[in-house]
């Protein structure tokens, strides 16, 4: 079974993630903060994940990255050896006028590239540069190749959902399994 649960306390947060790769798409997300808890939401049902956060802070940065930091431990202790898998995935997704592209890679070389064209500097209750540090800390924390942009669009709403349900899809063909490499580990190295 490809599951996790990661506990993440420190002074300033307390968080738990628990997450099952092979899902249904369940997600329950308690962070107080609304916007955060609409996006982790968002990925679970897309990417067919099952996740539930439970995080208390008092600072919604902290909140949001150590969110992100204990949801990339969880992805990357439930894939454990990678035997199997697809390893790289890729999505389009439009949210009315945006749309958003998503390329992942689950070499377990961490980086990010982000170009999610935000003009505002919050969207509901969450500044736009968390949002950011919430991706690319997901991203290393999950030893995860991110590459995420939003194409266009004129809704700040829209293009973050776009980006978030984009990743959700590209993470969802990344780890599935792919019967002709039963066994086998997706690289010519023989390792990830």
């Amino acid at each position: 079974m490809r599951e996790a649960r990661v506990e993440r306390k420190t002074t300033e947060v307390d968080i738990v993630v628990e997450l099952k790769v092979d899902g249904r798409g369940k997600g329950n997300a308690r962070t107080s903060i609304r916007f955060l808890d609409h996006l982790l939401k968002t990925l679970a049902k897309h990417s067919l994940f099952d996740l539930t956060v439970k995080a208390e802070g008092e600072l919604k940065h902290h909140v949001c990255e150590d969110v992100a930091l204990a949801l990339g431990e969880a992805l990357n202790q439930a894939m454990v050896d990678k035997k199997g898998i697809r390893r790289f995935g890729s999505a389009f997704v439009p949210m009315d006028e945006s749309l958003a592209r998503a390329v992942v890679d689950l070499g377990g070389r961490p980086y990010s590239n982000l170009n999610l064209k935000l003009g505002r500097t919050k969207i509901e209750d969450l500044k736009t540069e968390d949002i950011e540090h919430f991706l690319a800390s997901f991203a290393q924390a999950s030893k995860l190749n991110l590459h995420l942009a939003v194409l266009y669009g004129t809704n700040e709403h829209h293009k973050i959902e776009a980006a978030i349900k984009a990743l959700a899809v590209a993470l969802k063909e990344a780890v599935t399994r792919e019967s002709r490499m039963a066994g086998e580990v997706p690289s010519a190295k023989g390792v990830l």
